[in-house]
């Protein structure tokens, strides 16, 4: 398995926002997570802020590599839902993407939406990983 980033200095710098342009991968087994939100085991919401529910659902993520074999560090891709009553508090989330992928950290699209499956959830991520073979 092999995982490479790539943020070459023609385009604009995404890793202040804890995030990198691409993300060359080979060999390995590709895992499709799906989208994670702020709640714990029992599905109760972590908070109504953005923060602590990012860092919930980024939480979520690697529990999931984890019990597939792998590790954050696997991540090459993130999808990032945002509800539109969030769109102002993005900061966090470069904090909470950081934080969690403190070097190279996968490529990432954020997305703000009208609204999430629940009115209370702000945030919503997908990850595609690639891990190691068994």
């Amino acid at each position: 398995m092999h995982r490479h980033t790539l943020n070459p200095d023609s385009v604009f710098d995404s890793l202040q926002y804890g995030f990198s342009q691409a993300v060359i991968s080979q060999g390995g087994r590709r895992i499709h997570l799906s989208g994670q939100i702020g709640v714990d085991e029992q599905e109760r919401l972590v908070g109504t802020d953005l923060a602590s529910q990012t860092h919930a659902a980024l939480r979520n993520v690697r529990k999931i590599l984890e019990a597939a074999g792998g590790s954050l560090q696997h991540v090459l891709m993130l999808r990032i839902y945002i509800a539109a009553q969030a769109r102002d508090e993005q900061a966090h989330i470069v904090d909470a993407l950081r934080s969690f992928f403190p070097e190279q950290p996968p490529a990432t699209s954020w997305v703000v939406v009208s609204g999430l499956s629940e009115p209370e959830w702000l945030i919503e991520i997908e990850a595609e990983a690639l891990l190691p073979d068994a």
